[in-house]
């Protein structure tokens, strides 16, 4: 019972979570596996965001349950936000899962599953579930180890856990908990070994990354906390870019403007939040910005960096969202003429002070404000990224693309390339002349200088 594989739901953090969980399992001695069809163990790290992302994992989990039916000695564990939401509920639903862990007991995984594997050996029956989805002090200083393949120039820092802002439609603060940072300098060394294994690209992570330290750290000189970690960051040898995500709105004080003007390794791309458009349903959602004054971030950035690329999260059909409200949301949309977003429909989770406001909007109203920032979207990603051919652009030469007869990589802002390279140049910034472009990416020629023409592939083995 050593043959392990994680599946993960949801957003960064959570992958970053789960590749913490399957370091600390390897150093166990136990087997990380590809394909689920060959372990003994299956974790489903699941996400709570919205009910779609939980029923997706029970049905998932259900389906599996079969394969136990047949094999009692294959194990079930499901970890992470939808563990930490319902606990031990999730067994009305599934009651053979084996394991339940929840977002703070990460670093357990490794001893429950030891300690299923020993009464199965001994021919113990496993008995009832583990489940532990209690609060630990210090648990946010247990992700920090890493599983990387071979080759990987980029990876998550997980810099900060929990959330302290209490947004009316999130369920964030019941799964993970309330604000806790890491010690700056665990993080600066955590980053320095990466970039000693040959990681160029870190990116940090939190629930709200801005926050990071503002209860643990004294503001110096005007220079918040998480602009000093970005600081010490910026002078590792060896690390290229710095990313983060994912921020809130308030933490752009003038100290992060900024830094986009004076840390040459803090890539000019900001995922920016915006959630609604409406200073009514911003209130209503307990949002402390107004429409203005995130127009404001958006404009500050562009002056310091006018090629600036943004991408941001919208929230449509939330409680009470009229016409004109939705109006203003697409008026603001269009304005800070974003490169990426996440538009979500409204997600009742129960729980929250949302679920049971009143003027809920119906499906239908939500699909169809969806569509309309949707093609927004789409309009502005295909005009921006045609102004962009023709140009050169910095890449991260990260490995073979999926079809393994091209490469990829990223440019400073984010954009996906592909292009024909040589095995050698992964881990390289190249420079690339973009030839064509499509909504989702970018595709070019390198612009070699002082290395061999690489215009035929060659493909690590």
């Amino acid at each position: 019972m050593n043959r392990v594989h994680i599946k993960t739901y949801g957003c960064q953090m959570n992958e970053r979570d789960s590749e913490a969980v399957a370091a600390m399992l390897r150093a166990r001695g136990y087997r990380i596996v590809g394909s689920e069809d060959d372990c003994d163990v299956l974790l489903l790290n699941t996400c709570s965001v919205r009910d779609a992302a939980e029923q997706k994992a029970i049905g998932k989990a259900g389906n599996v349950l079969a394969r136990k039916k047949k094999n009692p000695d294959f194990v079930l564990g499901i970890l992470g936000c939808m563990a930490q939401n319902r606990g031990a509920a999730l067994l009305d639903q599934l009651p053979d899962v084996d394991l339940i862990v929840g977002t703070q007991k990460f670093h357990q995984v490794p001893d429950y599953l030891d300690n299923l594997r020993a009464a199965r050996d001994a021919g113990v029956p496993l008995g009832e579930t583990i489940v532990d989805i209690a609060e630990e002090p210090g648990s946010q200083n247990t992700i920090r180890d890493h599983e990387l393949v071979d080759r990987q120039v980029n990876a998550f820092v997980s810099i900060q856990q929990g959330c302290n802002m209490d947004c009316a439609f999130c369920i964030v603060p019941k799964t993970r908990g309330d604000e806790r940072s890491r010690p700056m300098d665990d993080i600066v060394a955590e980053c320095r070994s990466l970039a000693a294994k040959g990681v160029k690209e870190v990116t940090l992570l939190g629930q709200i990354v801005t926050s990071y330290g503002r209860r643990d750290y004294v503001h110096t000189g005007g220079i918040t906390p998480f602009v000093q970690l970005l600081e010490r960051v910026q002078a590792i040898d060896g690390i290229e870019r710095i990313r983060f995500t994912s921020p809130h709105p308030r933490g752009f004080k003038q100290d992060l403007v900024e830094a986009y003007g004076r840390l040459p390794k803090l890539c000019g791309y900001v995922h920016l939040p915006m959630q609604s458009g409406s200073d009514r349903i911003l209130r209503a959602m307990n949002r402390p910005y107004t429409r203005e004054r995130y127009r404001e971030i958006v404009d500050a950035l562009r002056a310091v960096r006018p090629d600036m690329y943004f991408s941001t999260d919208v929230i449509v059909g939330f409680p009470g969202e009229t016409d004109d409200d939705f109006a203003q949301t697409r008026d603001l949309f269009e304005a800070c003429n974003y490169d990426m977003a996440y538009v979500f429909k409204y997600s009742i989770r129960t729980g929250t002070p949302a679920a049971t406001m009143a003027g809920q909007v119906s499906e239908e109203k939500k699909e169809e404000r969806n569509q309309v920032l949707l093609d927004v979207l789409r309009q502005n990603s295909e005009r921006r990224n045609a102004t962009l051919v023709g140009t050169v652009e910095e890449v991260l030469v990260e490995g073979p693309d999926k079809t393994g007869k091209r490469f990829t990589g990223r440019t400073r802002g984010n954009r996906v390339c592909i292009f024909e390279a040589d095995a050698r140049l992964i881990g390289s910034l190249a420079l690339l002349k973009i030839t064509r472009a499509s909504v989702s990416s970018l595709y070019g020629e390198l612009v070699l200088s002082g290395v061999a023409d690489a215009t035929e592939p060659t493909l690590p083995a």
